[in-house]
């Protein structure tokens, strides 16, 4: 269960990153862009969109992508490594969010003020399922100075606008390890979690 609860953590940052964290050391462009994509699938990699950090510390865009996935960089603001990959449509909710979160909204007001915007036609979301891929770890889950992985456990999200238990059959509890399952159901951003129970990189095993 420990590891279904920080699946949620896993989402819940791309809406949510706390303002105070101190920064840290902002790598290279070309190496927030190999940390970055990380997640993708192998064969969407190389022409995804990624958005990253300048050296003030800003989002900005490292590359612009030929395909259908936008990837973020790992926030130097936040003491762990997370890196995300979703699809493109998906991008003017998450730049509402962080354009809300700058404001300093709670959590709460962010996700209750994004609703009310796709629910009135004024924040574009599909209504169509949207993929999501994520790594996260620990501060040193991820080794620059190699460009490779430590150690990060994926989670990979489909996003089903709206989609309920009783709609699609998919609990709303993990009914066990690996196996999916509804996370805010009845929501706009209801998403199918699907965690492995695997942790990634050269310092990790499969025992």
């Amino acid at each position: 269960m420990r590891r279904f609860l920080v699946g949620c953590t896993v989402i819940l940052v791309l809406i949510w990153v706390d303002p105070l964290a101190a920064q840290n050391e902002i790598p290279s462009p070309e190496k927030q862009i190999v940390a970055a994509v990380s997640p993708a699938p192998a064969e969407m990699k190389n022409g995804a969109t990624v958005l990253g950090y300048d050296q003030n510390g800003d989002l900005v865009t490292l590359r612009e992508g030929t395909n259908e996935l936008i990837c973020i960089a790992d926030d130097p603001n936040v003491d762990r490594f997370h890196v995300a990959c979703y699809f493109k449509e998906m991008e003017p909710f998450m730049e509402r969010g962080r354009e809300l979160r700058a404001e300093g909204l709670s959590r709460e007001e962010v996700m209750a003020i994004r609703k009310q915007e796709i629910e009135s036609g004024e924040l574009s979301w599909p209504d169509k399922p949207m993929a999501l891929y994520s790594l996260s770890g620990s501060d040193s889950g991820y080794d620059y100075s190699r460009d490779q992985l430590n150690s990060a456990s994926p989670l990979y999200v489909v996003y089903v606008p709206y989609a309920t238990e009783e709609n699609t059959g998919i609990a709303t509890k993990p009914a066990s390890e690996g196996a999916p399952w509804l996370m805010n159901p009845g929501e706009p951003w209801a998403h199918i979690m699907i965690s492995t129970g695997r942790t990634l990189g050269e310092e990790s095993s499969d025992e």
